[in-house]
């Protein structure tokens, strides 16, 4: 009897709501970009000017979207979304680079995959159009981490990269910037009102991270100076169990705090203790967005308070993409697989909720 019941009921209930409580949840995915923070005046800012930041904000974010909605990789996303930023002359990150004291461009870039923790740099670099992709090949073709100057151009050749003149990275607002600079005697803080530097983090359909950074330095740098950006822990992190960073600031405070590894660092230890705590044979809960952007709000302070400034994108498991800067802005973006997709210049401008499924 009690089976002719339950038959009897389960047929009853319409057979669409049967298949949607078969089916498995969507696959999830989300990105982040920044194209630097700094001291950023609205009122400064033409609608020309913006106009043209945000457009280049968007065809990065949608190149990086568009590999992750096709079930594409993180390290491929974010590889998508950082080279046109490394091709505009808006961003200080290859082309558009800004100049060294002695008149040239060196170029940094960091990428690390957060499956195995591989990561590959390179710094100082004059002949690599796309800085980004060489530190990809020294993370797979090499047995290094970190290459530099003429040792890393000779791999790039070797790899098969061509040799792109030093033309190509110079601009005349660049150009500019040192010229006032040195004229003026001012310091590169004076002339760098923003950070250009671009990254990319990102979460693929597999749960798999990764982050990228790519940077010009700060104007004016002398002695062969590097900053955060081609820094693994620093300027750059990723690892599945915790998140994926990519930051843009003052360099030498990122250094100090070790920024990138300090946010996913804590984020693990988040996870850790819930796993910990959780009940026996239930599954622990995943950090919330709000205790990442508190996560990564501490850190951002942590370096205010040694007297650093810039910003951090990341990207958590659960698919949480988030934006901390102690500026009065970042270029920014980002966007899900619930349909978040936007682009930001000043504070606030977002919305409230970039999780995967609102």
């Amino acid at each position: 009897m009690n089976k002719l019941i339950a038959a009897l009921a389960l047929a009853l209930i319409p057979a669409a709501a049967l298949a949607e409580e078969a089916a498995p949840p969507a696959p999830k995915w989300s990105i982040a970009i920044h194209g630097g923070a700094g001291t950023l005046d609205p009122k400064a800012m033409t609608p020309e000017r913006r106009a043209e930041y945000e457009a280049a904000l968007q065809v990065a974010l949608d190149a990086g979207a568009k590999v992750l909605a096709n079930g594409g990789s993180a390290m491929d996303a974010i590889k998508a979304a950082i080279i046109p930023m490394e091709d505009s002359p808006l961003f200080n990150a290859g082309k558009g680079a800004v100049f060294t004291w002695e008149g040239t461009n060196e170029l940094d870039s960091s990428i690390m995959d957060g499956r195995d923790r591989s990561a590959g740099a390179i710094a100082g670099v004059k002949t690599v159009k796309n800085p980004i992709l060489l530190a990809d090949t020294v993370r797979t073709q090499s047995e290094h981490v970190f290459l530099m100057g003429a040792g890393a151009e000779a791999f790039a050749v070797e790899k098969g990269f061509a040799v792109t003149p030093p033309e190509y990275f110079a601009t005349p607002a660049r150009r500019e910037a040192l010229e006032r600079m040195k004229a003026e005697k001012l310091s590169a803080l004076d002339v760098d009102h923003k950070f250009g530097t671009v990254g990319a983090v990102a979460l693929d359909q597999n749960g798999n991270l990764a982050a990228g950074t790519s940077t010009g330095g700060m104007t004016g740098k002398r002695w062969g100076r590097v900053g955060d950006a081609p820094v693994i822990g620093a300027g750059t992190y990723a690892d599945n169990r915790a998140c994926a960073v990519s930051a843009t600031g003052w360099g030498e405070y990122f250094l100090r705090v070790g920024v990138a590894h300090e946010i996913c660092a804590r984020l693990r230890a988040t996870n850790e203790v819930k796993v910990a705590m959780a009940d026996e044979g239930a599954a622990a809960e995943g950090v919330r967005t709000e205790e990442a952007q508190y996560i990564a709000d501490a850190v951002m302070a942590d370096v205010a308070s040694l007297g650093g400034d810039g910003g951090v994108i990341l990207v958590t498991p659960e698919g949480y993409a988030i934006f901390s800067f102690n500026t009065t802005g970042m270029y920014r973006g980002r966007a899900t697989s619930g349909g978040v997709r936007e682009v930001a210049i000043f504070g606030g401008e977002e919305k409230a909720s970039a999780t995967p499924d609102h």
